[in-house]
């Protein structure tokens, strides 16, 4: 997310989406996003720039990123350009007998045997990282996630978005989990990405922190409280200094000042850009009016404590929207009143109904948020599915009809 000048809350949006490059016939993992990158580039450059999407590398070869090249003010414009870039990849990769794979983890990659990691420019970064917390494992090289990227212009604005991020962030996963199923099998987990995502730097804790980010709101005091505290614990294991920027921050919510945006990491990806983009518009309209006291006085976000953000956050990874959050004085920021004990699912279904009233949604994401606060959470959709069988012809099954949505631009629904 770029832009000359910083802009104003909710002024613009930025989107990354991250998906598997796999085998058409066995969906087994591919490592050729640097083939792909070299189809549009004539070179293994890791960035493809253009109008519109732009394409990138990740840390994985398996792995490649779609995202908006600059924040733009209305996601419902940009289905149709991820849509058309998500047919071009797959147009390539054809060339390979390969395609993209949606969804937040590979279901049966095995990452110690298969991950390779880009080996081309800019790779000393990764390769720091690899040395650190050796990359080999799902909460590193198994992970597919989509960025949700939101402006602010100075400290006041910073603060006003922080507070409502803040308390956001504990309810995300029962909107967007997709992982249940990892190295074959259920997991206790419905959105098992987020659950190795917030251990996967244990080696060094205050990376990741209790993935809800400190209550901080300002550029000053996230300045000493948070980047200077990673810095002065990573220098030991980075003698050459390679990983010391804004980046190294892994909290499911971090503070790019050299953007001027807030960049939410939480949320899995879903199967197609349709339903990332619904999500997305969701959230932003969502934050709006917690920034503008649809509910309950912003001022007051501020005063929520880690720890208890935290402990909500830890029930929605691994229950999604069947968690129940019983606290009233969270269900009270929502405008619920006390003794309102319900779902999460239950909760996003009030929370679409109210914004929609308020703060109308495009039409376009209507539907596909009717069917996740309605059919349940990506993640719930693939287990019923595959109702309790986990052989390899089932799952193949299930996750080719994953990759024909994300080709088709379809919802993948029961």
């Amino acid at each position: 997310m770029t832009s000359r000048e910083p802009l104003h809350l909710f002024a613009g949006a930025g989107v990354e989406l991250e998906y598997m490059i796999v085998d058409a016939d066995t969906l087994d993992v591919k490592p050729l996003s640097d083939e792909v990158l070299r189809a549009v580039n004539g070179s293994y450059n890791e960035n493809y720039n253009k109008p519109g999407v732009c394409w990138s590398n990740e840390l994985a070869l398996h792995v490649i990123e779609l995202k908006t090249g600059e924040p733009t003010p209305s996601l419902a414009d940009f289905i149709s350009f991820f849509q058309q870039d998500v047919d071009q990849i797959n147009s390539i990769l054809k060339d390979f007998n390969a395609r993209l794979m949606p969804s937040g983890a590979h279901p049966w990659m095995d990452p110690f045997r298969e991950t390779r990691l880009w080996p081309h420019h800019h790779s000393a970064i990764y390769e720091a990282y690899n040395k650190i917390f050796d990359c080999r494992g799902h909460g590193w090289s198994n992970l597919q996630s989509a960025h949700l990227n939101l402006p602010f212009a100075g400290d006041e604005e910073f603060g006003r978005l922080h507070a409502a991020i803040r308390v956001l962030l504990p309810i995300l996963p029962a909107l967007a989990a997709s992982t249940p199923i990892v190295d074959g099998q259920r997991q206790d987990f419905l959105d098992y990405r987020m659950e190795v995502y917030r251990t996967n730097s244990s080696k060094i804790p205050s990376l990741t922190g209790d993935v809800i980010p400190e209550p901080v709101f300002t550029r000053a005091d996230y300045d000493s409280q948070i980047f200077q505290r990673i810095y002065r614990d990573i220098k030991p294991h980075d003698p050459d200094t390679v990983l010391q920027d804004e980046w190294l921050n892994a909290r499911g919510a971090i503070a790019r000042f050299d953007r001027s945006a807030i960049e939410i990491r939480i949320l899995d990806v879903q199967e197609c850009p349709l339903a990332d983009l619904a999500v997305a518009s969701l959230i932003i309209n969502t934050l709006k009016a917690l920034v503008d006291g649809l509910w309950f006085d912003p001022a007051e976000l501020q005063q929520w404590r880690t720890d208890a953000l935290a402990n909500i956050l830890f029930k929605t990874i691994k229950s999604a929207e069947n968690c129940r959050i019983s606290n009233d004085d969270y269900l009270n920021i929502f405008g619920l009143p006390k003794k309102s004990e319900l779902t999460a699912g239950d909760l996003w279904g009030h929370i679409l109904q109210e914004i929609n009233s308020s703060y109308p949604l495009p039409e376009v994401f209507l539907e596909p948020l009717h069917i996740i606060t309605q059919q349940g959470t990506l993640a719930s959709r693939i287990v019923r599915q595959l109702n309790n069988d986990m052989s390899p012809p089932a799952l193949n099954r299930v996750y080719g009809c994953l990759c024909d949505c994300l080709a088709q631009g379809i919802m993948f629904t029961d």
